[in-house]
């Protein structure tokens, strides 16, 4: 049998999209590798007992997320937004219809009810305050405190740096000295985000009477969303029927 031709007399090319592969990280360009080293840190840090756990009462938020996308969260194992808001942008952009608009739909989201308990929560944990903070954190860190070959950093031209200066390369510029290979960038990329992982700032543990008076308080917050989400729950089931009702306030879906 003959083989197609266009119009021009050309052979035609059959494009399969669904055969198309998807790309890899690796082979998508970052700005530098701090870049990508976020991607691979929580979306926020030192957040309270208490967030965490008003976070985790909210389930994934009333009127967020549609139902289909709140089923494929709890199937990647993402059990509400307290697990979301710990977890980081790569791991939730690994589940089906989750990109990189969404995760930061998410973020938005979760930041703005934090704020509702913490009024400096804006400060402390929007993505400008958390870039920053990391990347003080390396400026003040020797490069030569991270577990890399001493050779290597020395051809780089790192050494007596601060671990600031390798992030603030690209992994393109990188390559482009010959010097290392993709897997050693991923090497320093893991590397660099072990680090900050392990810096994160975590909440004290409270003494005896601290404790007592914390468990107290979680009680009243339990409390208080049970009552908020069955009163929510209520209006749910009560505006069911009529579908083009749009009750004031509902946060617009993703």
């Amino acid at each position: 049998m003959p083989a197609a031709t266009d119009r021009c007399g050309h052979p035609e090319i059959a494009v399969c999209a669904t055969a198309m592969p998807r790309r890899s990280t690796r082979t998508i360009r970052y700005d530098s590798l701090f870049d990508e080293v976020s991607l691979r840190l929580p979306l926020f840090e030192g957040l309270s007992v208490d967030n965490i756990q008003h976070l985790s009462a909210l389930g994934f938020g009333r009127g967020f997320l549609t139902a289909s996308l709140r089923a494929r969260l709890r199937k990647a194992g993402f059990r509400d937004l307290s697990h979301l808001a710990q977890s980081s942008p790569e791991e939730i952009a690994r589940v089906r219809k989750f990109g990189p608009v969404r995760v930061e739909l998410i973020r938005t989201f979760i930041l703005d009810e934090i704020a509702h308990w913490l009024p400096s929560a804006r400060q402390t944990h929007a993505v400008a305050a958390t870039r920053e903070r990391r990347l003080e954190l390396l400026r003040e860190t020797q490069i030569e405190r991270l577990a890399l070959d001493a050779d290597t950093i020395a051809a780089l031209g790192f050494a007596g740096g601060s671990c600031a200066d390798m992030a603030g390369r690209s992994r393109f510029n990188l390559l482009g000295t010959g010097i290392v290979t993709p897997i050693e960038v991923d090497h320093f990329v893991m590397t660099l985000a072990r680090f900050l992982g392990a810096c994160k700032t975590t909440a004290r543990c409270p003494g005896d009477g601290a404790r007592e008076a914390l468990s107290a308080e979680m009680e009243t917050i339990e409390a208080r969303h049970a009552a908020l989400l069955a009163d929510q729950d209520r209006e749910w089931e009560e505006a069911a029927p009529a579908r083009d009702r749009r009750r004031s306030g509902t946060v617009r879906r993703v």
